[in-house]
């Protein structure tokens, strides 16, 4: 087996359930899944992540111990991956590392612009004994750009076709779509929430980390006054390029929109909430410039079926990436595979038109093991 394009792509998202690791062989032209696997967040870990989200319990100690603690979640997982996939450390090129992010200001925020993932990649490095490229977002950042979404890049390596207009909407805690236009053009940006708030209500009522296949979102009844107030919030009115996260749509922000719906009934707000995921992404994708002929999902999104019905109701050409060769679980991961090989090789990740930075450029810091 060749030795010089087998990546890792490692991610923990916004749902911080569990850390997804890929081995992906990757060349200019093609690319080609060799093995995967998933190692779930222990609930201390996740516990403390949560914690850095929220600005009354931050604190150096707990952000410098959490990155500690993620730099050994990622390099067990690391290993997981290439024994299931009897592969050696000299046999990968480099990891892709995205870090968890636990805080995201983009300049449309109106504050100062930054993008924070934990996750020492030095303790990556060392311990799988592989060179680790990671800090994606902040050059981009520096360059007057979001940040973010960084996965239309390899959206547009994978799935564009020629001929056909395709949006790829990827359904993490926050959903952000890419256009793949048939002229070969790409744009790209966050729609609002994709599972963050249907899983903070589901913690909530359920006691569950999230709504299996949306069945009892499917029990309520969507409450339309809510609906039309959470659509009002200014995020949905900005023009691309835009990115955004748990700063914005937390739980907060859900007590917020609730004063007022303190009689509804749980189901009810579920049903009301996942109205609001599927309604801001196919308004999104309706509003194109370009009108789309193919609608593909990934992310965890694409596993509720409650929610893929709702989206196939407004949509045409509805399905999820299986059909174009990759598990909605694992088209984050290849992205951050492919921007490791991006950065190896010193060729750009980002896209201008996608994330609104000035240029195009190589993205990511590389860690040595050595």
């Amino acid at each position: 087996m060749t030795t010089h394009n087998i990546f890792i792509g490692l991610m923990s998202g916004t749902s911080v359930d569990a850390v997804d690791a890929v081995a992906v062989e990757i060349t200019n032209h093609e690319y080609k899944i060799i093995s995967t696997h998933s190692e779930q967040i222990p609930a201390d870990l996740r516990a403390q992540i949560l914690g850095l989200c929220d600005p009354q319990k931050e604190s150096i100690q707990l952000l410098a111990e959490t990155d500690h603690h993620l730099g050994k979640l990622y390099a067990k997982a690391t290993h997981q991956l290439l024994e299931k996939a009897k592969l050696k450390a000299a046999d990968i090129r480099a990891i892709g590392c995205h870090g968890q992010t636990i805080r995201h200001s983009p300049p449309s925020a109106g504050q100062i612009p930054f993008s924070l993932q934990i996750g020492d990649a030095n303790i990556l490095a060392t311990d799988t004994n592989i060179a680790v490229v990671a800090d994606f977002r902040r050059k981009d950042i520096a360059l007057g750009g979001q940040g973010a979404p960084l996965a239309p890049g390899f959206h547009q390596f994978a799935f564009a076709k020629a001929e056909i207009n395709r949006a790829i909407v990827n359904i993490g805690g926050i959903s952000n779509i890419s256009l793949l236009e048939a002229s070969g053009s790409c744009l790209g940006f966050d729609t609002g929430p994709g599972n963050v708030l249907m899983d903070l209500w589901s913690q909530i009522h359920l006691d569950t980390h999230y709504d299996h296949n949306g069945s009892w979102a499917a029990q309520g009844t969507l409450i339309p006054s809510l609906l039309e107030q959470m659509k009002a919030d200014s995020f949905f009115a900005l023009p691309a390029p835009k990115s955004t996260g748990r700063e914005l749509f937390n739980i907060n922000w859900l007590n917020n929109q609730l004063a007022d719906f303190s009689e509804a009934a749980p189901q009810d707000i579920q049903a009301t909430l996942l109205s609001l995921t599927a309604e801001t992404i196919s308004e999104s994708i309706l509003a194109l410039p370009q009108s789309i002929d193919e609608v593909f999902i990934c992310g965890g999104g694409a596993f509720n079926g409650c929610l893929m019905d709702s989206l196939t109701a407004k949509l045409t050409q509805v399905a999820t990436t299986d059909a174009l060769g990759i598990s909605p679980s694992w088209v984050e991961c290849c992205a951050f595979a492919w921007l490791a090989k991006q950065r190896m090789a010193s060729m750009p990740g980002n896209l201008t038109s996608v994330t609104g930075a000035t240029r195009h450029a190589v993205l990511g810091a590389v860690y040595l093991p050595d």
